[in-house]
């Protein structure tokens, strides 16, 4: 267990748990997301080591997305200048694709290349890992963390798995067989609370229920979603 990574999960146990906001691990995650795209347009983007990786790997739709809104448009273009020169090289090939026939399937390749990797995500899921892990370690050593896992209000299906597959990994039967009881039972709360919440908001568009509070459906879907998705925009995450 890294000492680096056990005072920004507590913090983030620490806050979901006194504020009953959702998933500390989309908090956290959120929390490594927006520190990365800062630093992909901060002075590090002109060195020459890291410009090289940004160049090969480039960046997905949505972190493309969050650089344009940090409103460092210079920045973005630097980087989109030299991408954009990688990006056509490796469409392109060389005279020798083009003399055995090979220049198509290059494009193709380069294409799959570059639309399948993303600096910035890479990154993330580079601490991410090591997050999720140190939350297992943590439960499994620390009493006071323990508690503070426990008090959570739940964790969203990605990060509930990710949960899960970590623990089974790092933990011995009799305390992996400990932490999912634990944590499913969080769970399992907050599937009846979400279940119940829709169902109400379902109701509230019969006529028989016009005079009947709203209660807590008002936002159900919305919150049902980021249960069953993360609040996040990474695919897996």
């Amino acid at each position: 267990m890294e000492q680096i990574y056990t005072i920004p999960v507590n913090e983030s146990f620490e806050d979901c748990m006194q504020n009953g906001c959702d998933c500390p691990l989309c908090k956290i995650y959120d929390t490594l997301e927006n520190k990365e795209v800062e630093m992909a347009l901060g002075p590090s983007m002109m060195e020459p080591s890291t410009r090289q990786i940004t160049n090969e790997k480039g960046f997905c739709r949505d972190h493309f997305k969050m650089m344009l809104e940090r409103n460092n448009r210079l920045s973005l273009a630097l980087i989109l200048e030299s991408h954009l020169d990688t990006v056509k090289g490796k469409l392109n090939g060389n005279f020798l694709d083009a003399i055995f026939g090979g220049k198509a399937n290059k494009a193709l390749k380069g294409a799959q290349n570059v639309l399948g990797s993303c600096f910035i995500c890479e990154r993330i899921d580079n601490h991410f890992e090591k997050m999720v892990e140190t939350t297992v370690l943590l439960y499994d050593k620390d009493k006071d963390f323990r508690e503070k896992l426990l008090g959570q209000k739940y964790f969203c299906l990605p990060h509930y798995k990710m949960l899960l597959e970590c623990a089974r990994d790092e933990l011995d039967k009799k305390k992996y067989s400990a932490f999912y009881n634990d944590i499913s039972k969080i769970e399992n709360e907050y599937f009846e609370k979400i279940g119940g919440d829709v169902s109400w908001f379902c109701k509230k568009f019969d006529y028989r229920y016009d005079n009947e509070p709203w209660y807590d459906s008002k936002d159900a879907p919305e919150r049902a979603v980021t249960f069953l998705c993360g609040g996040v925009n990474k695919s897996g995450h």
